[in-house]
């Protein structure tokens, strides 16, 4: 399977790298991580970069690493869908109190406008 997988540089996004380079793995999916510009994280790019890096070394799984310019969720949809990836994936998403999931904007823009599936890991 061609996936993509976002990477803003939240703890949940970092998560996400883990498990899907970790399905990447066991699977063989065709992985390109697509680092974002995330006003909401603290970490650089460079920084998501190259832990990126290092959990794919870990793992044993090559995969491109590119920086996506301009409004990450745009970017994601439209290379996600001009490249025909087969899947996106997202860290992102947590239970409130009551129960309902609330996700970041980013996350929130490719569910909605997305016709390639998108796999969101909580």
């Amino acid at each position: 399977m061609k996936v993509l997988l976002g990477v803003g540089g939240s703890d949940d996004s970092i998560r996400a790298v883990k498990q899907t380079v970790a399905r990447a793995a066991a699977a063989g999916d065709d992985l390109t991580v697509a680092v974002v510009e995330n006003p909401a994280s603290d970490r650089s790019r460079e920084e998501i970069t190259e832990i990126v890096r290092e959990i794919l070394d870990e793992e044993g799984v090559e995969a491109e690493v590119r920086h996506l310019e301009g409004d990450p969720g745009s970017q994601l949809v439209d290379t996600a869908e001009s490249e025909n990836f087969d899947e996106i994936v997202l860290g992102g998403g947590e239970t409130s109190p009551m129960g309902k999931i609330n996700i970041g904007s980013i996350a929130e823009f490719v569910l909605l406008n997305s016709h390639v599936t998108v796999s969101l890991v909580r």
